[in-house]
């Protein structure tokens, strides 16, 4: 089965691509990308979800990126490009560049933002007990967070 083909079978998140029977192999620079929580956050990329995991290879133009959110799902990211600007609840704020792994607890507030030197590229990685967005912490969907001066033009 083609990538094609596995994009028309069921997925938890709208615009994913579903993995197995025969849909095995997958060039995520080709597919179709999808807002990862355009309520909180400028993250966009491909999602494939498999039975019990959602993998995406996402993107987050430099000066931008989530405003403080959390998911029922534990997340994974490892920084391929950029560096990220990572807060976690009840940790001090980090610098995560190429070659970072991190780890997001399930239910635990945090935001990343790319710094403003160079777009962010990174791999994510989630159960899929919960779908690729999570829920802004202040409740609002007032969109992603936007460094001065890299604010989206009227």
């Amino acid at each position: 089965m083609s990538a094609q083909a596995a994009m028309s079978r069921e997925t938890k998140n709208e615009g994913a691509v579903k993995a197995g029977d025969g849909a095995y192999i997958f060039d995520l620079l080709t597919l179709d990308k999808m807002e990862a929580g355009p309520t909180y956050s400028t993250a966009i990329g491909p999602v494939v979800e498999g039975e019990r995991t959602q993998v995406g290879l996402m993107r987050k133009a430099r000066g931008t990126g989530a405003r403080p959110h959390s998911h029922p799902n534990e997340q994974w990211n490892y920084v391929i490009q950029g560096r990220l600007r990572v807060n976690i609840e009840g940790e001090p704020e980090r610098i995560a560049g190429p070659g970072t792994l991190i780890f997001f607890p399930a239910n635990k507030v945090h935001s990343t933002v790319a710094l403003p030197d160079e777009d962010v590229i990174f791999f994510v990685a989630k159960d899929l007990s919960f779908g690729i967005a999570g829920v802004a912490a202040d409740g609002k969907n007032s969109g992603a967070f936007y460094e001065k001066g890299f604010e989206p033009k009227a």
